[in-house]
């Protein structure tokens, strides 16, 4: 198993313990979910259907119901205690649609979205393909796919300030913009648009870093993680290492930003469907294409 590999059980507790306490720390959340809502204002979809997934707290969904108020809206999350939050938020007017569920294995039936709205929940899955196959699935014809994404620079200075400590994985592993437009093309999105920015959050001291990255999930869930931080000296000259990135009496923390979008096909050949798929379109033919 890659070290990196990512354990989606303790992922899932992660987020399920920091959701009361979310979103007091979610400032960078917030912001990004802002800026990648700016830019549907670029296109003249009017979608029936949206999911919004990874939806955590909540917090862009009214934003979505301004923008389309007639449209409904399924509420997404791997959380159920983010879902409960989601809810409360929304109070009772107009409340979306909630789902637990997970990227890798969606519960919608094909073509059953207009729009996916899926604002920094795709770090947390490290079999891309996969999640936008299911993501393809769900979408209708002509279906828009709208995200963002942390890239690898993310939480550079703690990277290396916890290499200049041991060789463990502390840090996940974050994806490169071109790859997830790779992925893009292989799982037959089209018109793939992306980009990216930095973005610097700045702290008193590491641990005022450390206990914002607990309260918003981000936990080390690696299947390389070491199950402990290893003591107070491991930990001072962790600290020790952070500090020569100290600038203005402030720590950094740097976060690499992907926004992108993507289009499903007005048309799929059926020579280019997935054998599911065929099945689903053609179900009096075999699979393996015979009519007999």
């Amino acid at each position: 198993m890659d070290e990196y590999s990512l354990d989606r059980r303790q992922l899932r507790a992660a987020f399920e313990r920091a959701a009361r306490g979310y979103d007091p720390a979610a400032v960078l959340q917030r912001e990004v979910g802002a800026r990648l809502l700016e830019r549907l204002e670029l296109t003249t979809l009017k979608p029936v259907r949206i999911l919004d997934l990874g939806c955590g707290t909540g917090r862009q969904l009214r934003a979505l119901q301004r923008r389309y108020p007639a449209a409904r809206i399924v509420a997404a999350d791997l959380a159920m205690n983010m879902l409960a939050a989601a809810r409360r938020a929304q109070g009772w007017f107009r409340r979306p649609a909630l789902a637990c569920a997970d990227a890798l294995h969606l519960p919608f039936v094909t073509a059953s979205f207009d729009l996916v709205y899926c604002n920094l929940m795709l770090q947390w899955c490290d079999e891309l393909d996969r999640v936008f196959t299911e993501l393809r699935r769900i979408l209708k014809p002509h279906g828009l796919l709208l995200f963002s994404s942390f890239g690898p620079d993310t939480l550079k200075e703690l990277r290396a300030a916890w290499r200049a400590v041991d060789a463990r994985v502390h840090v996940h592993r974050f994806i490169d913009m071109h790859d997830i437009g790779d992925a893009l093309i292989r799982t037959r999105f089209v018109e793939p648009v992306m980009d990216v920015e930095h973005l610097t959050l700045t702290y008193a001291d590491l641990r005022a870093l450390m206990a914002d990255l607990k309260k918003i999930g981000a936990h080390n869930v690696a299947a390389g993680r070491p199950h402990s931080l290893g003591g107070r000296l491991r930990l001072r000259e962790l600290t020790q290492a952070y500090e020569l990135f100290r600038r203005d009496g402030r720590l950094p923390s740097t976060w690499e930003v992907v926004y992108g979008t993507a289009w499903t096909p007005a048309y799929i050949p059926a020579d280019m469907l997935t054998p599911e798929e065929r099945r689903a379109a053609f179900p009096e033919i075999p699979p393996d294409g015979s009519r007999s």
